[in-house]
């Protein structure tokens, strides 16, 4: 998953009111309800029927890490549906999203300005409009890349052009070299 996803999933994922399950017999059980059945868990985890069975029986307890990884995730993504779904629209129409992130950021505008790009350190509350379209991004299977155009175009208005008081001159904000990246609603 995106490095841009996997952050809007977990700021979404802060708004759960109740744990999601966490040993992995509990998890494949939530798993076999939601999706009626072993196979399709089976098909979707890439792992035998049998093997999903077993930690059904809790004939099995301990995964590999990398089926823990899958398991976990995959129960997220369906965990508290209703929740995440309110989180989401209320960030998207009157809470609007925090952004922190450690990134290099530079800029395209009229020569003789300083659009030395360079990391920066910045924790910038996006307005509604931005939560809103990142999560409608997200939710239609949107690129990390396309996740990052519209964080820095958020970026832009929000922190660089003050919602238009200063910079207006500013063409595009380019947010590359990502090492820390963090949303909170």
């Amino acid at each position: 998953m995106s490095m841009f996803g996997y952050g809007l999933d977990k700021a979404v994922q802060k708004a759960f009111t109740r744990p999601a399950p966490k040993s992995a017999g509990a998890q494949m059980r939530y798993l076999v309800k939601q999706l009626k059945g072993t196979k399709p868990v089976a098909q979707m985890l890439r792992v035998s029927q049998r093997t999903v069975e077993r930690y059904v029986k809790d004939q099995i307890k301990k995964p590999r890490a990398d089926l823990a990884a899958r398991l976990e995730a995959e129960v997220k993504k369906r965990w508290q549906p209703q929740i995440r779904a309110k989180a989401r629209q209320k960030a998207a129409s009157t809470g609007g999203i925090v952004i922190d992130t450690r990134a290099r950021l530079g800029y395209t505008a009229p020569i003789g300005s300083t659009d030395e790009s360079r990391i920066r350190h910045l924790t910038v509350a996006l307005p509604p409009t931005y939560a809103a379209r990142l999560f409608d991004a997200q939710e239609q299977g949107a690129s990390d890349q396309r996740l990052k155009e519209i964080a820095a175009e958020g970026l832009k208005e929000t922190y660089f052009q003050d919602s238009g008081r200063r910079a207006g001159s500013l063409e595009e904000v380019r947010l590359t070299d990502v090492e820390h990246l963090e949303f909170d609603l």
